[in-house]
């Protein structure tokens, strides 16, 4: 018989690190939360071979107290948390107490701490939970931890680490996520001696999406900014057309911590239902911001994982502020004209050469060269005139005495001018406009009143009441077709193409699922009972309403069994278990729109086959009545399977591109 004995020091601390410590991204981020946790506005982040030799965290935080450095590697030693209230209200990253004693048993630790109110730091080294060295010395203000060898003491799990390059962006991962959950912080990654991740610390989130992700994928996204019931959802979205093909780029933040939950993704992806091409998956940058009362993050270890009180409140919260989001900012897509060149300005604007004669080659003869004779000097010859000009008085040398002319000439009177005969005529023509103009000159005296001088209220802005003027939306008008497929269509200053086939399905799709509550039912002659799982009776038992309004006729048996005694006639022949358990898992995921995928698919099918196909002749009065109620609909504005139904091309890039705007 086996006797229990109490495992030693060294065993259950290797036992317990092994829940937090399993590679060296786990041991950044602990170390990165305590450095956002000590209020820290710059982080430095380093590794060497993937983190298992060499890890550096540095910030500019509040620092260990000297006489709290011992204390703070002991296990179950937090300055978070105090009393077990505390646990129903937190809003740290830490508050287990068990990061850094799980760190120093399987790692070798060196610790350079300093507050700012303290004018010498603490030199701290600590390896396999056993202290080396406790002393004063000079560090700047903030903590830094410098780990080396993790592992080292635990082969058996040194040896289950993967290639340094796997390990190591593991950790750049893990970077980017606390990086993109705390804008407001300057983060720095280096990886083996090269910067690999720098952040602004800015508080814009966009300018850190930036950095991580690139330009071309933030300039795919639209903001969003909701409240529903207290919680507040904002970020980033990306637009449909942009969709990737897995749920990597799907980030949700609890209070500025990273978690992984499947209420938020079923909410995000609901709101993409319809507008998201098949097999693409929406990305996101999201941060909730809810009550920590609702929201219990003691749920493992890692703290990844959280469980919140009312998973559909939150499920509501993340699905409106999505759709919100795509039905105000998701735009028509604009066309965009290839703005790489591919002539040159003299290529593009200088004329062709006109053909010319052949030049005939002439060999020349060597000739001594002579010195140019210079050239005949013009011959003055006095000007002929053709009429007698008139005499004119000689200025006398008298006259020119010292005096200048044009000042004499000042001297003497003006001479009288030549008077001509004036007639009546003439005398009633002046007369009239010598009236006119002093008419003139009286009316503007009028307007122009006595002189004032300008005061402060001659700057004032005078506010005038002016009528509201209505603008009519423009109304797109059909031009034409192009290949049998895209008609198109002109409204004020743009021009739209629109995909037939696509327009007229998704007109038809929406149609569909606004008559959706009026599908008939296919009674049974017998009731088919039906054994679903506890948490599936229960969910089905408190919406019995809802389904009814879906045409399902289902009644709660003896649990977990339900009597299925109709469903819509528009499944056929499909199996009413699978059916009746999928309605129950939408319930369960507190989806907003319990409706079953599959309902989709025949909604899909059915629209697709009564659209106009491409290649279909169509009247211009047919094609001008599916512009209108397509044109301006925000439900319509990609059919079923994703694809956008409309792109437009405005007239000044279409001036552009004809060189008439430069």
């Amino acid at each position: 018989m086996p006797h229990i004995q109490v495992l030693s020091k060294e065993v259950y601390e290797l036992i317990a690190a092994g829940e937090v410590i399993d590679r060296p991204s786990s041991v950044i981020k602990e170390l990165l939360e305590n450095a956002i946790d000590a209020s820290a506005s710059v982080i430095t982040v380093e590794i060497k071979n993937g983190g298992r030799t060499y890890l550096r965290v540095t910030d500019n935080g509040c620092g260990i107290a000297a006489e709290d450095i011992r204390k703070a590697f002991l296990r179950h030693a937090t300055s978070k948390i105090v009393t077990k209230d505390d646990l129903s209200g937190i809003m740290t990253l830490g508050f287990r107490g068990e990061a850094l004693a799980s760190i120093t048993a399987v790692a070798k630790v060196d610790v350079l701490t300093k507050p700012k109110e303290e004018m010498y730091g603490t030199h701290y080294i600590i390896e396999g939970g056993e202290e080396k060295l406790n002393e004063q010395c000079g560090c700047p203000d903030g903590t830094t931890f410098v780990v080396r060898d993790i592992f080292y003491n635990v082969p058996a799990r040194l040896k289950f680490l993967k290639q340094d390059t796997s390990e190591g962006n593991n950790v750049a991962n893990l970077v980017t996520k606390l990086a993109l959950s705390h804008p407001e912080i300057s983060l720095k990654f280096i990886r083996d001696n090269k910067p690999e991740l720098i952040t602004a610390g800015d508080g814009k989130l966009y300018s850190v999406i930036n950095s991580v992700f690139g330009r071309e994928f933030a300039a795919s996204l639209i903001p969003v900014d909701s409240t529903w019931n207290n919680i507040r959802v904002s970020g980033y979205i990306v637009r449909p057309l942009w969709g990737k093909p897995n749920r990597k780029f799907q980030n949700f933040f609890v209070n500025g911590r990273y978690v992984k939950s499947k209420t938020c993704c079923g909410a995000l992806e609901e709101g993409y239902r319809n507008s998201i091409m098949t097999g693409k998956f929406p990305a996101c940058v999201l941060n909730i911001e809810a009550a920590p009362e609702i929201i219990d993050v003691n749920v493992h270890p890692t703290k990844i994982e959280v469980r919140f009180s009312d998973d559909k409140l939150i499920y509501e919260a993340v699905y409106f502020a999505v759709k919100d989001s795509l039905l105000k900012e998701d735009k028509p897509v604009d066309m965009t004209l290839e703005k790489k060149r591919h002539f040159t300005d003299e290529e593009l604007y200088k004329p062709a050469p006109k053909p010319q004669g052949e030049q005939l080659k002439f060999i020349a003869v060597e000739t001594p060269k002579e010195q140019p004779a210079e050239p005949p000097k013009p011959k003055i010859t006095a000007p002929v005139l053709s009429e007698k000009l008139p005499e004119r008085n000689p200025v006398k040398p008298s006259d020119m005495g010292g005096e200048d002319l044009f000042l004499k000439s000042l001297k003497q009177p003006p001479s009288p001018m030549p008077v001509s005969p004036v007639s009546d005529e003439s005398f009633e023509q002046e007369k009239e406009t010598s009236e006119d103009v002093e008419t003139v000159t009286q009316e503007i005296d009028e307007q122009i009143g006595e002189f004032k001088y300008l005061s402060n209220a001659s700057f004032e802005r005078r506010s005038e009441i002016v009528a509201d003027s209505y603008k009519e939306p423009v109304k797109p008008v059909v031009i034409g077709e192009l290949f049998k497929t895209y008609i198109v269509a002109q409204a004020g200053d743009e021009m739209l193409l629109f995909d037939k086939h696509a327009s007229h399905e998704r007109y038809i799709f929406e149609k569909i699922k606004d008559r959706a509550n009026e599908l008939d039912t296919q009674m049974f002659l017998e009731p088919i009972l039906v054994m679903l799982s506890y948490d599936e009776y229960d969910a089905l038992a408190a919406n019995v309403e809802a389904v009814n309004k879906l045409g399902f006729c289902i009644e709660p048996d003896v649990a977990p069994n339900v009597a299925v005694k109709g469903v819509p006639i528009i499944l056929g022949d499909e199996n009413p278990t699978d059916i009746v358990t999928m309605l129950a898992k939408n319930f369960i995921d507190c989806k907003h729109n319990p409706q079953l995928e599959i309902f989709d698919e025949l909604y899909h099918s059915i629209a697709c086959k009564a659209a106009i196909k491409a290649n279909d002749n169509s009247d211009i009065i047919e094609l001008q009545a599916l512009v209108n109620n397509v044109y301006g609909n925000d439900e319509i504005r990609y059919c079923p399977h994703g694809r956008p139904i409309m792109i437009r091309l405005k007239k000044r890039d279409l001036e552009k591109q004809f060189r008439r705007i430069i």
